[in-house]
């Protein structure tokens, strides 16, 4: 089931679950989606294997607007933010990043890197984290609301944009920085990508290219083995997704 959510409602949803769970309410997870960015963003959501397709893996969120998901139990999947899109009547079209096959429903179909991922796996403890190992186009960031244990702030919410790196940039059709590649992507080395006899956290170890992301974004995975900084675990959460955070 899902439902669209005014952003003055946003503060009172933290609070209803919250005091639902305190008092014993019967709850499920909920993931929020909103739009903090001074423009329109199509959020992209594929599903893990074998998991169900949320709202037909995609939308478009006007700023300041949220969009709410009943979760089902065990889901897992990556979230991210599309930017510069226009479909046509019969949702075809193309995105400037993040686009998934040129279609405004992505069905499950996955998004074109660069793009920041929020991904979140469902169970007995929630694990979740926001990915730049991909890439980057938009800030993103995970808050939850109700749940126990450490259930901390994930994300980047720093417009690494305006700091990307000139071999990186990916760039729109009036010129602007529109997203960041990740050093794999643009380079295609095992040596970046942690594949080959890169393969384990041993030897494949940050780089200049790495520590630009992390600098910048400290709570977002900068490479493949950047687990201790970067995951997160929370139990009986639900979510808040947040585009452009800093704004």
């Amino acid at each position: 089931m899902e439902a669209n959510i005014s952003f003055f409602l946003l503060p009172f949803l933290a609070f209803c679950c919250c005091f639902a769970a305190s008092v014993g309410v019967a709850k499920g997870t909920t993931f929020a989606l909103y739009n903090k960015c001074p423009h329109a963003v199509w959020p992209g959501i594929q599903p893990g294997a074998g998991k169900p397709v949320l709202a037909r893996g995609g939308f478009r969120l006007q700023p300041n607007q949220a969009y709410s998901l009943r979760v089902p139990a065990g889901w897992s999947g990556r979230i991210w933010g599309r930017q510069d899109c226009v479909f046509d009547s019969n949702g075809k079209g193309r995105c400037a990043t993040g686009d998934c096959g040129g279609a405004l429903y992505c069905n499950g179909i996955g998004g074109a890197p660069p793009a920041t991922l929020a991904e979140i796996t469902l169970g007995e403890q929630d694990f979740y984290d926001v990915s730049l190992v991909d890439g980057y186009n938009l800030a993103v960031s995970i808050t939850p609301f109700r749940g126990t244990g450490k259930c901390s702030y994930a994300g980047c919410v720093t417009d690494l944009n305006k700091t990307c790196p000139l071999g990186l940039q990916v760039r729109s059709r009036d010129n602007r920085v529109v997203a960041c590649k990740s050093a794999c992507f643009a380079f295609n080395s095992p040596r970046y990508c942690c594949t080959g006899s890169y393969g384990n956290p041993q030897s494949c170890r940050p780089t200049a290219y790495s520590r630009i992301f992390k600098t910048a974004c400290p709570r977002a995975y900068s490479y493949a083995f950047d687990d201790p900084t970067s995951i997160v675990t929370c139990k009986g959460g639900s979510y808040l997704v947040t585009f452009c955070p800093h704004h």
